[in-house]
């Protein structure tokens, strides 16, 4: 039995500077991984909400969600991702998940 994981990457919908991020930012990201894995999933269009305490009370993200199933964990490859992610999108932090999957 081969085992395999689903990836999540959670991202904002505003840059940490309060520009709307394009579809087509998006897009390019779901193209470069599923080049690189053989396939993504993204839910754009139906964002999470995301809200946490910060230092002038509660605060509050619309988030997308980007998927992708894969047989082995690329630490290095995420870790670098994340970074290039928390550059480009000016964040502060990027929440890249990853949990094992059981087959049914």
């Amino acid at each position: 039995m081969t085992t395999h994981y689903l990836v999540q990457i959670l991202l904002p919908k505003e840059t940490g500077h309060g520009a709307r991020i394009p579809k087509a930012w998006f897009d390019n990201l779901l193209g470069e991984l599923t080049d690189k894995f053989g396939g993504a999933t993204s839910f754009v269009r139906s964002p999470g909400e995301g809200l946490w305490q910060g230092g002038d009370g509660t605060e509050r993200d619309d988030i997308a969600v980007v998927e992708i199933m894969t047989e082995s964990l690329l630490s290095d490859y995420w870790r670098a991702l994340r970074e290039r992610l928390k550059n480009e999108l000016a964040q502060k932090e990027i929440v890249i998940r990853a949990q094992e999957t059981i087959p049914l």
